[in-house]
């Protein structure tokens, strides 16, 4: 590891306050933009409407890109893109979340599908991050605190951490560490206690997630990968989405995975499925069938798509027995 990359500077304050005068590259969603244009006042001379997480989309977008700074306003699929043509453009980059959806806000890494699966390339964190506390309490319901998936997946990721550790499988720049697990899991217990008021959107509730967040990511920073928050749940995630297409938010895909790994991980599922509900997190928005489906194929696909070790690479025919109700 060469590099511990930070946080970005988080600011709150309405975004009606915000003032910028200069010219600004646009990385946005219709939905998210048309949420939020009436209280901001940019001078906007270019815009992007991201629809895919697809590089070469990206790239015929950087070259008609003008401006001095680029905004993200939106979720994680305009931030990772916007990560993307700002690193490109050498460009600073301001960060507006309409959504507490994803961890992307806060990383320094863009997530693009290739091959049937997601692939993070280095790009670069937002110089600065603004958070609005009532935007985001406005946010549509099963989407306004989604986030918590990328902190509770820590309860399945650290598992598998340890299995790989067990099995002697992690790789030499992966190596377990005790007290990361500790540090891991407060974190995780973080996100457990504020579940309920993130999702009523109850502005102490998203305070808190947001940092369950940022502690999660600058933890990863510190060690130099996402082990600890990362594993099978996630490989469920980016199988799947082969099959169910790019229609449904990363909640909808990672969450059901959290449930069913930490079952086949022999874990208590019942207050992992307890905040993610309190989260409004659809966990039945993927059919019976292409769950099975891509359970059988999971430890195929992990190995093919060289994924770190995990409790997917193991999962036999005898485990699909053993699969907990998501209803």
């Amino acid at each position: 590891m060469k590099r511990v990359w930070m946080l970005p500077k988080t600011d709150y304050l309405p975004f009606a306050e915000i003032d910028d005068r200069r010219d600004v590259a646009l990385v946005t969603s219709t939905p998210a933009w048309d949420a939020v244009k009436e209280l901001l006042r940019l001078n906007v001379v270019w815009r992007y409407d991201v629809t895919e997480a697809d590089e070469s989309a990206w790239l015929a977008a950087n070259q008609t890109l003008r401006g001095d700074v680029v905004y993200a306003v939106g979720g994680g699929l305009a931030v990772d893109a916007a990560k993307y043509l700002a690193a490109k453009q050498g460009l600073p980059l301001i960060c507006l979340p309409t959504v507490l959806s994803v961890d992307a806000f806060l990383t320094w890494a863009s997530g693009v599908r290739e091959n049937g699966c997601v692939t993070y390339i280095e790009t670069k964190p937002p110089e600065r991050l603004i958070i609005d506390f009532a935007v985001l309490a406005a946010a549509p319901l099963t989407v306004r605190a989604a986030g918590i998936c990328d902190v509770l997946s820590i309860a399945t990721g650290l598992w598998d951490w340890r299995f790989a550790h067990e099995r002697g499988k992690n790789p030499a720049h992966m190596p377990y560490i005790p007290y990361v697990d500790t540090i891991a899991q407060g974190i995780l217990q973080g996100s457990l206690d504020c579940a309920e008021a993130a999702g009523q959107g109850d502005k102490e509730g998203l305070k808190q997630l947001l940092d369950c967040l940022a502690l999660e990511v600058q933890l990863c920073n510190q060690i130099g990968h996402s082990r600890p928050e990362e594993g099978s749940e996630h490989y469920f995630a980016y199988s799947v989405e082969n099959v169910m297409g790019k229609g449904l938010p990363h909640g909808d895909l990672v969450g059901p995975g959290i449930v069913l790994m930490a079952a086949l991980q022999g874990q208590a599922i019942a207050p992992l499925k307890k905040a993610l509900l309190e989260c409004a997190i659809p966990l039945t928005n993927i059919p019976p069938d292409v769950i099975t489906a891509t359970l059988k194929d999971l430890a195929a696909y992990s190995t093919r798509h060289n994924l770190p070790y995990g409790i997917a690479h193991e999962i036999t025919d005898a485990h699909l027995t053993q699969l907990p109700s998501l209803a």
